[in-house]
């Protein structure tokens, strides 16, 4: 099991799940949720090991910033994941 964690909330989901509908119930913001808008980037403070790989509409939108994700793009393998703010 894995947990996704902002503020007070944490939220279990199965190994490997998409973090999307999750990063919803907390606040996200969301436009396209194709990985182009880039209004659902989100920090991540711990846990960034645990996400699955950043993936190439990520990458063309979030660039070089090492510590920012697109919700609608990634999956949390296992473990915990700390968002740190909506950027």
């Amino acid at each position: 099991m894995a947990t996704l964690i902002y503020n007070d909330v944490e939220k279990i989901l199965e190994d490997d799940s998409p973090i999307i509908d999750s990063c919803k119930e907390i606040g996200v913001p969301f436009g396209c949720k194709d990985g182009l808008c880039g209004s659902c980037a989100i920090e991540i403070a711990e846990g960034l090991e645990n996400l699955s790989s950043r993936n190439e509409k990520e990458s063309a939108v979030i660039k070089d910033h090492v510590n920012i994700r697109l919700a609608c793009q990634c999956s949390i393998k296992s473990g915990n994941v700390r968002i740190g703010r909506f950027v």
